[in-house]
């Protein structure tokens, strides 16, 4: 079963919404249950288009009058016995609201109306296709109402009475079968075949009410193809009994066919008219003026006869708006054209004979909407004008109206006039970023060069530190490296001095301080060495390390050096005990040259290392020159021995094996943090 929401919220057009609306406020402000019934509950079940709404409400339907015409619509007759009013609401909408009934019939065609409940009112119905509704209260909105299973028979396509006296009661219901197979196509169902066949055969058509006539003969001239209902009317023999003067002959076909072209040509541009005055004026037209005033007076909907009244001159008027200078541009005549009163804009179409009149129509048909191709939505998408914006159907309006008076020729022209509705820029997205844990390992690059500082208690300060980057688990003293495979294991005391300390002859460690760099201190002594100094896992010395020349003397700062530094460094191995030994045969790297450029202010030493520096001031002076930003010894480090070779990083090692010998400079050399 189908979603009656869905279906009332896109099945009628706008207007008809607008009108569901009005009639549904007045209907609660009354204090009345209202329904939506009949031929429009049918069209939007079985898929039709709703030609018009009937609205059925639990109380005196008389009394909305007043509040409808506040509401904006416009009157056109009522029935008082069965509580009828009959209205128009702009966007040609035809709306007809009654009171819930029940109706008795003690003669045929003689009804006798008693007020009930909305069930009562379907079940007196004249087919059960016709015999449901839709609630439009609160609380039930949409709800179906449907006590003889009509939508079963919508769906095998049959008309079924509601009653088995139905056409015996009311004769009009064998016209309205007859009608309505010839719009939809559907057959009666065995059993209403028969009974229709038998009223037919009694002859009740004589006994047809004056109301019931003319209601009938104004329903024709609202069908889609009144001509084709007309025609089906006259094989059956009942437009004899409606109006023998209104017959198919009377009417202009090839006009009613040219008048359904211009109709659907509105359609797809937006303009929906009623084409029933037009239609009425095409089937009469063979008709003596005598017969066609005969039959106005039998329409009950007078506002009805008035608009086929109005026809020609409604056409005039909008004749002489449209040649006027206020719509000399194609997009004023245009909105002329779509706000107008769209009956006579049907019947202008169709019947004007003025040539510029027809041109503009010409435009309005063919030329005129070809402008809406040329709206740039790629650029309104670059401006971010899309169609989620609230006024994305006015921009575009506006931008189709500005092409159709061939405005906006270039690019710049399009951007300039679509700034103002620009939206502004959306703010960056916020990224919440999760802190990384720390990293259990620590990529050196192959052009850095890290100092793996010696732990030697005391003598450790916190500029060493620095010389690790922070988050390294080198620094960490809670976790102790493990012992490399072969690493000879610390002693538990230490030997003396003599055996593991150089000579003073080896060039001092150059310490860094904030007025540049100076010479470190000679070592400790041994005793001292032996007292504070902890033992270290050692690391394992690189095997088969390739033997490098002897290190030659540093020469002057102005000066390069004589001769590269050797192609391939062994990896520097950290002092464990005061026992150690150094590595034999290990290559000294040749001293990098000295920067020319100032070095970068560094922070000032602590205390300690300012004590050091001032102790070894003297002494630096008579040492070699060295590079201003060498990198940084350890103070409490013991030298090597003499003729031992310097163990150069592992990162500069292999950079001397993919390049050739280079004095690199040590201002450029950065440490990774």
């Amino acid at each position: 079963m189908p979603d009656y929401i869905y279906l009332l919220e896109n099945r009628l057009s706008p207007t008809q919404q607008n009108a569901l609306r009005k009639v549904r406020d007045a209907a609660r402000d009354a204090g009345m249950t209202l329904f939506l019934t009949g031929g429009a509950v049918r069209d939007l079940t079985s898929g039709f288009p709703v030609r018009d709404l009937d609205f059925s409400v639990q109380g005196n339907a008389l009394k909305l009058k007043k509040s409808l015409e506040k509401a904006g619509a416009t009157f056109w007759g009522d029935h008082e016995p069965s509580r009828t009013l009959f209205f128009w609401f702009p966007g040609s909408v035809r709306v007809e609201v009654s009171s819930a009934r029940s109706e008795e019939y003690p003669k045929p065609g003689k009804p006798v109306y008693h007020w009930a409940p909305i069930l009562e009112d379907l079940r007196r119905r004249d087919f059960t296709a016709n015999a449901m509704a839709i609630s439009l209260n609160e609380g039930s909105w949409g709800l179906l109402l449907d006590p003889l299973n009509g939508f079963a028979d919508i769906e095998a396509r049959h008309l079924r009475l509601a009653s088995n006296y139905g056409f015996i009661e009311d004769p009009s219901r064998m016209i309205r079968a007859v009608r309505f197979s010839a719009r939809t196509g559907w057959q009666m169902d065995e059993r209403t075949k028969t009974r229709y066949d038998n009223a037919k055969a009694e002859g009740l058509m004589e006994q047809l009410s004056a109301y019931a006539r003319g209601y009938e003969l104004e329903e024709i001239a609202h069908e889609e193809d009144p001509l084709r209902t007309i025609r089906a009317l006259e094989a059956e023999g009942w437009m004899k009994d409606l109006d023998p003067p209104w017959t198919s002959a009377k009417a202009d076909t090839k006009d009613l066919d040219e008048l359904n072209k211009i109709f659907i040509r509105l359609l797809m541009l937006g303009v929906n008219p009623d084409p029933s005055a037009a239609h009425l004026e095409l089937l009469t037209a063979k008709m003596q003026p005598k017969d066609v005033a005969n039959l106005k007076r039998l329409f009950p909907r007078r506002g009805f006869v008035e608009q086929w009244n109005n026809l020609e001159q409604s056409a005039k008027d909008l004749s002489r708006e449209l040649l006027s200078k206020a719509a000399a541009n194609p997009s004023a005549a245009w909105k002329l054209l779509v706000s107008h009163q769209a009956e006579a804009v049907l019947w202008l179409a169709f019947s004007s004979k003025n040539a510029q009149v027809k041109e503009k129509f010409n435009n309005f048909f063919n030329i005129w909407p070809e402008a809406r191709q040329k709206i740039p939505t790629t650029i309104m998408s670059e401006m971010r004008i899309t169609p989620d914006l609230p006024d994305y159907g006015n921009i575009a309006e506006a931008l189709f109206f500005q092409f159709m008076d061939g405005k906006l020729q270039t690019e710049e022209e399009i951007r300039a006039f679509l700034a103002p509705f620009s939206p502004p820029a959306p703010p960056p997205p916020v990224v919440i970023r999760r802190p990384r844990g720390r990293r259990a390992e620590i990529k050196i690059e192959e052009d850095e060069e890290i100092e793996t500082p010696v732990r030697n208690g005391d003598d450790e300060s916190e500029d060493e530190r620095e010389l690790v980057p922070r988050g390294s688990s080198l620094l960490d003293d809670s976790v102790a490296l493990p012992p490399k495979k072969g690493a000879v294991p610390a002693p538990a005391k230490a030997a003396p001095a003599k055996a593991a300390i150089a000579p003073t002859k080896a060039a001092p460690v150059p310490v860094k301080t904030a007025k540049g760099t100076k010479a470190a201190p000679p070592p400790a002594p041994a005793k001292a060495a032996k007292e504070t100094q902890k033992p270290v896992v050692a690391l394992k010395a690189p095997e088969k390390a390739p033997a490098a020349k002897t290190a030659e003397k540093p020469k002057a700062p102005e000066k390069a050096p004589a001769k590269a530094p050797a192609k391939t460094a062994a990896k520097p191995e950290p002092r464990t005990a005061a026992k150690a030994k150094a590595p034999e045969k290990k290559p000294a790297p040749q001293p990098a040259k000295p920067s020319a450029k100032k070095p970068a202010p560094k922070p000032a030493p602590k205390p300690a290392a300012k004590a050091a520096v001032k102790a070894t001031k003297p002494q630096a002076k008579k040492s070699a020159p060295k590079p201003k930003n060498a990198p940084k010894k350890q103070a409490s480090a013991p030298a090597r021995k003499p003729g031992a070779a310097k163990v150069a990083p592992k990162s500069s090692a292999k950079k001397a094996a993919k390049k050739p010998a280079k004095p690199t400079r040590p201002d450029k050399k950065k440490k990774k943090r």
